[in-house]
């Protein structure tokens, strides 16, 4: 931003959007009036609302900043990820979970875990999800952080910490409604702000075909490779270690992310379930269609800007091309997309966080917590998400890497459980809690294991080999907590007899027609 003429233009866009989003929270703080209106917004989204927040849930700071970075220096092959990974997780659960899910009137997704198990495994989950939103909330503060840093030379610090203050104070104000009214106003935004960028550098270079052109990355041959390459493997890694890093990056999001709160949290919140099977697959479609474009840019700025970005100003790309390309209104209309973004899906992890606390852990010990004990708790609990998840965005502050790795957590020790679960009579409790437990201490191990390999092939970068080292391992250790899961939960029907599915109010879930194809009418 050093020396361009419109900055202020562009700084005032986003003061504009930071206002328009404390005065949405105060408005829908006016219509929260019981917890399931705080956390589910009373269950009545409709579609139209429904899809641009399931869709806002994760189309953020990882989508758009960090993915056009890393399609900059990968192409493809790094964003299998995300988008095309999180768009396969919309399409699998609304084929096989999300009817389910909203019928049994799920508040939380360890609702599952609690009456299809039992309370161990209830709690760990639950557990494991806060810790893993602290990670993912802190990549988008950290992104969040950044974009005040290029626009106002502040210290990265300093810009996390006004976004971690503006998010937890509306979203304590209003929650899902303000969450919900916000990302249909930010899917707008972000989404005309991409097309106008990648119109302006097609009317720039003189087309379509100039366009992908200009497409390169910096360590991939094949920037349009979605697969691995000859003789270069998966990002690098050849043999068993390249597919093993192939496929986690698919099952990462694809898989890891079903039995993750902020998406059910969404789905559950539609009016019905045919609604909630509709925005579904409508999210998937507008996630596919507007997050591709992301990558699409970073890889047009290898040949528009040059091939020798550093890394510390890769994950700027988007912000400097649409200061190129772009007319002054219309880049600050995109830069404050970004900033809105950037929040969205802060302002779900947040909230995920909070609910599965006072639903799942408080009312474990306090059966009789009263409605509006239970909201105020709610309500504090968001608090401290939020102050938890800036201290670790000040520690770590690589936003692509720390956003994926949330959901790899959630693979390993719950996708397993909770999907085939979902469908599989004979599993157990016992089953479960060795599927989680094998499947989180495999890939702990397995990291260890891997990490000789990556060290050698990250050139002796340990932050490099630590990263693939988790995602390679991550792989093997899914298989394995599938396995335990089975074996197991088969081994121990004589002593821990299997319970069947209940919803919120215990009575045995229907599972006529649960898939979510063939008639949607209601």
């Amino acid at each position: 931003m050093e020396g361009y003429e419109y900055s202020g233009m562009i700084i005032a866009g986003i003061v504009i959007i930071l206002i328009i989003r404390l005065i949405i929270g105060y408005w829908a703080s006016r219509k929260v009036e019981t917890n399931v209106d705080y956390v589910l917004a009373g269950r009545r989204l409709p579609l139209w609302m429904a899809a641009p927040s399931i869709m806002a849930t994760w189309f953020a700071a990882e989508t758009l900043m960090g993915s056009s970075a890393t399609a900059y220096q990968y192409g493809f092959q790094g964003v299998v990820f995300d988008p095309f990974g999180a768009t396969m997780c919309l399409v699998v659960a609304g084929v096989f979970i999300v009817r389910i899910a909203r019928r049994a009137q799920y508040v939380t997704i360890m609702d599952f875990f609690q009456h299809r198990y039992g309370t161990a495994m209830s709690v760990i989950g639950t557990v494991t999800q806060i810790i893993t939103y602290f990670g993912w909330t802190a990549a988008q503060i950290v992104a969040g952080g950044s974009i005040l840093q290029a626009l106002l030379g502040w210290p990265l610090s300093t810009g996390m910490i006004l976004v971690a203050v503006i998010v937890t104070l509306y979203t304590m104000a209003g929650g899902l409604w303000a969450d919900t009214a916000l990302d249909f106003m930010q899917m707008f935004l972000t989404s005309f702000g991409l097309i106008m960028i990648v119109t302006a550098i097609v009317t720039n270079v003189g087309g379509i075909k100039e366009f992908f052109g200009l497409a390169g990355s910096q360590y991939v041959s094949e920037p349009f490779a979605l697969w691995p390459i000859k003789d270069e493997g998966y990002l690098g890694y050849t043999g068993s270690p390249g597919w093993f890093y192939y496929i986690a990056a698919w099952i990462s999001l694809g898989l890891g992310a079903i039995p993750a709160q902020d998406y059910l949290q969404r789905t559950c919140a539609s009016k019905n379930e045919s609604t909630a099977v509709k925005a579904t697959y409508l999210a998937a479609l507008l996630y596919l269609s507007f997050g591709v474009l992301s990558p699409l840019i970073g890889m047009a700025a290898y040949g528009a800007i040059g091939p020798d970005l550093p890394m510390e100003e890769t994950e700027f790309i988007l912000i400097t091309m649409a200061l190129k390309f772009l007319p002054p209104v219309l880049a600050a209309v995109f830069v404050a997309a970004l900033a809105s973004a950037l929040m969205s899906t802060s302002d779900s992890s947040m909230l995920a966080g909070a609910t599965m606390f006072t639903e799942n852990i408080i009312k474990v010990f306090k059966p009789d917590i009263s409605d509006k004990t239970q909201l105020l708790m709610t309500r504090l609990s968001l608090l401290v998400s939020g102050a938890i998840s800036l201290l670790i965005a000040m520690f770590a502050t690589t936003i692509y890497k720390l956003a994926v790795l949330s959901n790899t957590s959630i693979l390993v020790g719950m996708a397993a459980p909770y999907i085939i679960g979902m469908y599989w009579k004979k599993a157990n409790h016992t089953g479960a809690l060795a599927s989680f437990f094998s499947g989180v201490i495999s890939w702990l191990i397995l990291t260890f294991v891997f990490y000789p390999q990556t060290y050698v092939a990250c050139a002796e970068d340990v932050e490099c080999a630590t990263w693939d080292a988790i995602y390679i391992a991550s792989t093997p250790a899914f298989i394995t907590s599938v396995v335990f899961f089975i074996v197991v939960s088969l081994l121990t029907q004589k002593f821990d007899k299997p319970k069947e599915l209940t919803d919120i109010n215990g009575k045995v879930v229907d599972f006529h027609r649960p898939f979510g194809f063939g008639d949607l009418s209601e």
